[in-house]
């Protein structure tokens, strides 16, 4: 589900974007490629605005993915890179797979944690084995006393 419907970017269930809220460039990658690497612009560099974004999510969900975007954010963008192709267009989808990823995990709630109590077994473990460690070391101390009345 790379693209569909025409001018729609499929991000995540009930959230399409418009392909135009996407704006690309490329400049020339890092890494590997011989020659080329000199020559061809490969790294693909996508920017959002978060305005685009607040269409396709809450107000919650934008609070995460601004949280989880990190450095990709400048402002009032988000900033995606991609060069690990020697392909424009494999970058450039590899652009919208972050954006969809970062999306999906920002869509979804954390799960709250409930406060337990510890079960009354495991509480009685312990303290089983604290007064077990307790005894040890009483012992050992004992030898020692006894030691050191030479």
């Amino acid at each position: 589900m790379h693209s569909s419907e025409g001018n729609l970017v499929f991000l995540a269930p009930g959230a399409m974007l418009d392909k135009s809220a996407l704006r690309f460039s490329f400049a020339r990658s890092s890494g590997p490629g011989g020659q080329n690497v000199n020559k061809v612009n490969t790294k693909a560099i996508m920017a959002v605005e978060l305005a685009a974004l607040t269409r396709v999510i809450d107000r919650a969900a934008m609070a995460r993915l601004r949280r989880m975007a990190g450095q990709q954010l400048a402002g009032d963008r988000l900033v995606i890179t991609s060069s690990d192709s020697r392909s424009q267009i494999a970058n450039r989808r590899a652009c919208v797979d972050k954006l969809r990823l970062l999306v999906e995990r920002a869509r979804r709630r954390p799960r709250l944690r409930k406060t337990t109590s510890p079960t009354q077994g495991s509480v009685e473990r312990r303290l089983k084995q604290k007064s077990h460690r307790a005894g040890i070391k009483r012992s050992r101390s004992q030898r020692i006393n006894r030691q050191s009345d030479w």
